[in-house]
């Protein structure tokens, strides 16, 4: 087994040939030589990595990777993707299968690369009609003591939501999800699958898992606006373009992946609770619940009126 990353990977049992490489600039095809199997996790994400970063990082370097995995010979693809590819739309089916159009939301990075991964990975397959691609979309992933960034992402919203919204809520276990990505590179499988467990939770019921208080609604254009301020500023975990992510359904039927062989081994509610610690309010009253609930919901929109205002301030500054 060979392994291309920038680091060595902890924790690998058995043996592996690493390689370390950053995919966006490193000749990749010495480095495939001799491999008839691609399976591709890379992805860089967060505020550190500006998104002409990201775009050099994840959509070069999987294009640059698939380049180099023709010119080997390579016969089997595996691309992680995601089902944040979907969109999160208030038309939305719930669940949504593979035959939904790829509907990212505007503005949020991580969902619009994963879908140009799934259009590069789609156009090498049409080049090399010999070879096979299989996508996976899992929903967000946690479990243990480890999460993916896209439910740490999520999880930043978890005290306030957007307007009105409380779509349902799923979850893929990191330990699902890693036998998807087995069974699936190990019976060479070809086409697109979700991954995510059984069923979905209601917002009410993963905030009575958590010991969390009601979580108040604020205008998505103030949520959004203060998330996107404190992004930028690193002092916040809300990146932008997740917010309709919080308020409109993207939960996915794992059908498909199932027939195939798979089964995931954890509920939503068992991925949801091992990754979460016991929050410091499960144990207060709901009285007093409700009281800190109000005074961040409080304490958002008076922050969202003052940036506008702030803004306002500026522009006219300017004339």
């Amino acid at each position: 087994m060979v392994a291309i990353d920038l680091r060595r990977p902890r924790g690998v049992v058995g043996e592996l040939d690493f390689r370390p490489a950053d995919l966006a600039t490193t000749d990749l095809v010495p480095l495939l030589e001799g491999v008839d199997q691609v399976v591709h996790l890379a992805f860089a994400v967060g505020p550190e990595v500006d998104e002409a970063g990201t775009a050099r990082a994840n959509v070069d370097g999987a294009r640059r990777l698939l380049e180099a995995a023709g010119v080997v010979g390579v016969d089997h693809v595996v691309m992680m993707s995601s089902a944040s590819v979907y969109g999160a739309w208030p038309g939305n089916p719930v669940p949504l299968t593979e035959e939904a159009p790829l509907r990212p939301n505007p503005g949020f990075s991580y969902a619009a690369q994963k879908a140009e991964l799934e259009r590069l990975a789609g156009e090498w397959r049409g080049a090399h009609p010999d070879a096979a691609v299989a996508v996976l979309r899992p929903a967000a992933a946690l479990g243990g003591d480890e999460e993916s960034w896209l439910s740490r992402s999520l999880r930043a919203s978890s005290g306030v939501r957007a307007g009105d919204g409380d779509p349902p809520v799923q979850f893929v276990h990191l330990d699902d999800l890693a036998a998807a990505v087995v069974l699936v590179a190990t019976e060479r499988l070809d086409g697109t699958c979700n991954v995510a467990a059984d069923g979905w939770l209601s917002g009410e019921a993963v905030r009575a898992l958590l010991g969390a208080p009601p979580r108040l609604p604020v205008p998505e254009v103030v949520l959004s606006w203060v998330g996107a301020w404190a992004w930028r500023r690193r002092l916040g975990g809300l990146p932008p373009g997740i917010i309709p992510y919080t308020a409109h359904p993207w939960v996915v039927a794992n059908d498909r992946l199932k027939a195939a062989g798979w089964a995931p081994a954890h509920s939503n509610e068992v991925a949801f609770v091992e990754s979460r610690p016991g929050a410091p309010w499960s144990t207060w009253s709901p009285k007093r619940r409700q009281e800190v609930s109000l005074g961040a919901a409080a304490a958002t929109l008076l922050a969202g009126v003052a940036g506008t205002v702030a803004l306002v301030r500026r522009r006219r500054r300017r004339r």
